[in-house]
């Protein structure tokens, strides 16, 4: 079982810099998980990545948000509850410094002895820090 983060999660959306590495992470045999904040992260990179950066059209954000929405409803990923790792979210936010919506994935790793999967350099060290299984792609 893995968790996959935003920050690996987008990386396959936007075929950044070698967005290939993620797509056998997303395979039904890996059980790829994420909290459902995952979604919300995500469009509002897409939204950031169109309007702040500039970098894709309104109509390309539009469509990435569709396939997003279609990548959770064909069960690619399975999105669990967020609610259910607020506590040791929390705790991981104020032991680490860093944000709870970032901690949500370390606390869904622990929880499911996963391996995370990130391409967030902090979110590596912080997790090995844990003591956690971490699949980094650069």
């Amino acid at each position: 079982m893995i968790v996959v983060d935003s920050s690996a999660f987008l990386k396959l959306l936007l075929k950044e810099d070698g967005w290939e590495e993620v797509i056998p992470y997303l395979e039904p045999e890996m059980e790829p998980h994420a909290p459902d904040l995952l979604a919300v992260e995500v469009t509002n990179a897409i939204w950031k990545y169109a309007t702040k950066f500039k970098l894709i059209t309104r109509r390309q954000a539009v469509r990435l948000q569709e396939h997003v929405e279609r990548l959770i409803e064909e069960g690619v990923i399975a999105l669990e509850p967020s609610v259910r790792y607020l506590s040791e979210a929390l705790s991981i936010a104020l032991n680490h410094l860093i944000p709870v919506y970032d901690s949500l994935f370390l606390a869904q790793t622990k929880r499911l002895e996963a391996k995370l999967v990130t391409s967030d350099r902090k979110q590596k060290k912080i997790a090995e820090n844990m003591g956690l299984k971490v699949i980094y792609l650069s």
